[in-house]
């Protein structure tokens, strides 16, 4: 017998010594329900649905193969999980930043949507109530022919956004809303810990945006100061200046306003004016400009 072969013939000989059971090792091929995974940033909060899709090959849906009372893991395979990088709202109802379990108990139109601390069971069937982070009820609604599940975010914008369930003939909605402001100047604090707590541009960016949304005002003032003393500039004079006019006083507001356009050049008054535009903020920008004649 050669000797290339005697190895080959002794592990063959090894396997056969092994039990049937142990022997069963499959392959990977396409699965029946595909996998799918959809995202949404609002604002700074990125919302997540990761999701395994069946298809409803002519069968009746709702009622029959997804029986109406009974908890559903609102997918296939294994759970549908939802994650949220930040705190939200949910259909009104907080839920805290997190990985959940999704599950829903579907009915002939309302719904109740359940965010399980559990995201790892396999589907609904260990499913434990107590488990549960929030409950929320909705409203589904008739829609086009979905031949196969999916999970979309509807009309995304700064503060919220839509997650839509979408399978055979029916949507069901969940509202998200998200404290945008919250979570900006929540990040922005974590940054000024950081390399741009080093210069003034940070903290002045801080203090414009809590001014701009009427938020934490007596920090944004402690932050404007900080801006000045890396550098004064007529940009967090200016935001300054704001503060002091959104807290009442409005005498001091006009003086260190004042000290601003006295040692500001036009080009800086000009890069400012642009700034406020950029941000929505017209009116300011073209009292600025107006100041230069145009």
């Amino acid at each position: 017998m050669p000797r290339s072969v005697r190895p080959l013939l002794l592990a063959l000989a090894a396997l056969s010594a092994v039990p049937a059971g142990a022997q069963n090792r499959t392959l990977t091929t396409p699965e029946l329900s595909p996998h799918a995974r959809v995202e949404q940033t609002v604002g700074l909060t990125d919302l997540v649905v990761d999701y395994h899709r069946p298809a409803t090959r002519g069968r009746a849906i709702y009622g029959d193969l997804v029986p109406f009372g009974e908890v559903w893991r609102a997918g296939a395979n294994e759970n549908t999980v939802f994650e949220t990088s930040t705190d939200v709202m949910v259909e009104g109802q907080p839920l805290a930043a997190g990985r959940y379990g999704l599950h829903t108990i579907p009915g002939e139109t309302e719904w109740t949507v359940i965010f399980s601390t559990m995201a790892d069971a396999w589907g609904s069937y260990s499913y434990e109530e107590a488990e549960d982070a929030l409950r929320v009820t909705v409203m589904s609604r008739e829609a086009p022919h979905a031949e196969r599940l999916a999970y979309r975010f509807d009309a995304p914008n700064e503060d919220g956004a839509t997650l839509v369930l979408h399978w055979a003939e029916r949507e069901v909605p969940v509202a998200i809303t998200v404290d945008t402001p919250g979570v900006v100047l929540a990040s922005m604090e974590r940054e000024l810990r950081g390399i741009p707590g080093f210069f003034w541009e940070g903290w002045n960016q801080a203090a414009q945006y809590a001014l701009d949304h009427d938020l934490r005002l007596a920090d944004a003032m402690g932050w404007v100061e900080t801006s000045i003393e890396r550098q004064p500039t007529f940009a967090n004079r200016m935001t300054k200046a704001g503060l002091l006019a959104a807290t009442g006083q409005d005498a001091e507001a006009d003086e260190v306003r004042e000290d601003a356009f006295a040692n500001a050049s036009a080009d800086e008054i000009r890069a400012w004016a642009r700034s406020r535009q950029q941000a929505g903020f017209a009116q300011q920008a073209q009292s600025a400009l107006a100041r230069l004649g145009g």
